[in-house]
């Protein structure tokens, strides 16, 4: 096969990962020289709170092929809780492409009810609304919290910026209603788990125009890294393995999913 064939087949993007957190930004050069020799050509380096956002833009500023958001994680209970104001400002970053990483988590309670989870709620929808104030599409985490997740979604109007629920864990059921409200699913290391078969009914049915990949790194590493610390270099192993469960070429997914990725944040297409 030539040479530039190949390049084209394994053309891929991680649509998220942590590469500012500790174990990935301290051999950063390392981790984008593996990207490349992967040919992972883009990633979008996620935020999880406002202390550490200026690592995330740091990387983006210093690397054409990196891009970044702005949001704080539905975990960080003792984050600095942003505005609306916040988040529209900070996302006017040349390099910010995204409002996120924001959603719901329900999977720690510890001793606490559903009811008392109200201020993850909220900051929610305070990322929802700076999206639409920001134009800019949302990143979504849900976990343990899909019904509340979906609710919120459609009374914010969420689908009309748009978005992603990024490391997708739900059934095809939860699949379809994200689906009607106008986001995409992105899928991680988790769909190549032998026992993840909820989210490998979800990777072969899901539209291939809606359909994002990633890795979550450094966390979630796909087989046949399960265990070690991922990095986006192993979001290949993602795409190659849904090709294989879709029964597609490696080559469509590859170039579906980058579209995909390019289109939904609204980055100029490098040529």
């Amino acid at each position: 096969m030539p040479q530039e064939s190949i390049k084209e087949h394994r053309m891929f993007v991680d649509s998220h990962c942590h590469i500012n957190f500790e174990g990935l930004a301290d051999r950063l050069p390392d981790v984008l020289d593996h990207m490349r020799s992967h040919s992972v050509t883009h990633a979008l380096c996620v935020s999880v709170d406002l202390e550490t956002l200026p690592s995330v833009l740091e990387i983006a500023e210093k690397h054409e092929n990196v891009y970044a958001s702005v949001g704080v994680h539905p975990d960080h209970e003792d984050a600095k809780e942003p505005s609306v104001a916040d988040l529209v400002e900070l996302a006017k970053h040349p390099k910010v492409c995204a409002i996120g990483e924001t959603g719901l988590d329900y999977y720690r309670l510890e001793g606490r009810s559903i009811a008392d989870m109200e201020w993850q709620r909220k900051r929610f929808r305070t990322h929802i609304r700076a999206a639409h104030a920001a134009a800019k599409p949302l990143i979504i985490h849900t976990r343990s919290s899909s019904e509340d997740t979906l609710r919120i979604m459609e009374e914010e109007r969420a689908g009309v910026p748009g978005g992603v629920i990024h490391c997708f864990t739900e059934p095809w059921e939860v699949a379809e209603q994200t689906l009607a409200q106008n986001f995409h699913i992105s899928l991680s290391g988790i769909v190549t788990f032998k026992k993840s078969t909820d989210v490998q009914d979800v990777a072969r049915r899901v539209p291939i125009e809606r359909l994002l990949i990633e890795t979550d790194s450094p966390y979630l590493a796909p087989v046949p890294y399960r265990g070690k610390p991922n990095e986006p270099a192993y979001v290949n192993y993602v795409g190659r393995f849904i090709a294989q469960l879709r029964e597609q070429p490696e080559k469509a997914v590859a170039q579906a999913t980058t579209d995909n990725f390019f289109r939904l944040f609204k980055i100029a297409r490098p040529a």
